[in-house]
């Protein structure tokens, strides 16, 4: 079995970003990427998970470290001070 070590970006964002993001992290270089719907509470506040009234997101990225710091340096210039927010990294091996 082949392995490869690469990082998981994940990111948690308001919902009507998604195309943004999409199209951003696209433009960028990701291949591929994995959308899920989220809620639960942080700093941001609780989310109710009500998402035709504005749920949350949460969009993984696997790639190579530089890849994922383009991302977050992209989304947080345009999109940290005025959305919800919020990314992080992890280191992950891939098994195929």
């Amino acid at each position: 079995m082949q392995t490869q070590e690469m990082m998981l970006l994940v990111i948690i964002s308001e919902s009507l970003l998604e195309d943004m993001i999409i199209d951003e992290i696209t433009e960028l270089g990701a291949k591929g990427y994995t959308i899920t719907e989220a809620r639960g509470k942080g700093t941001h506040g609780k989310r109710s998970g009500r998402w035709t009234q504005g749920g949350n997101i949460r969009i993984e990225v696997v790639g190579d470290g530089a890849l994922c710091e383009r991302i977050i340096q992209s989304l947080i210039a345009k999109y940290d001070v005025d959305y919800g927010l919020l990314m992080y990294t992890l280191p992950v091996t891939l098994q195929n």
